[in-house]
């Protein structure tokens, strides 16, 4: 079973909804079909949730990969909070005027981290149970 992944990609969808229908609000006050039409903030909120979309997919398979893999809970929890936390962070830094750029970049980091750590945890949990 894949329970703490399962309440980590809740939570992200939550937010990712959250991200969505702030774009979908934009795009209705401004009546903006496709694209920003130059507006700035809905550039951001479209940039917040794109680049939401484009890093929470692998987040969740390596999470739920290690959950399959039989680690323990704990430390798959642990890496699923790194990762809403870098993605929070991401997007306020970038979606809440003025940007704050370095709010876009400490979500970065963490996201990045928690990616590369996922990466290499999984390897070597798989290579553990491998030649175990």
């Amino acid at each position: 079973m894949l329970i703490i992944t399962s309440i980590i990609a809740s939570v992200l969808t939550i937010i990712f909804i959250k991200l969505s229908f702030s774009v979908i609000s934009l795009r209705r006050k401004n009546k903006i079909g496709l694209g920003s039409g130059g507006h700035e903030d809905l550039e951001r909120a479209i940039r917040a949730q794109g680049n939401f979309a484009e890093y929470v997919p692998i987040g969740i398979i390596l999470i739920a990969c290690l959950e399959l893999n039989g680690a323990p809970w704990w430390l798959v929890a642990i890496f699923g909070i790194t990762l809403i936390i870098g993605r929070v962070i991401h997007a306020r830094g970038i979606n809440i005027p003025p940007p704050d750029f370095s709010k876009r970049v400490l979500g970065m980091k963490f996201t990045f981290n928690t990616l590369i750590s996922l990466v290499v945890l999984n390897l070597g949990w798989s290579l553990y149970k491998l030649l175990g």
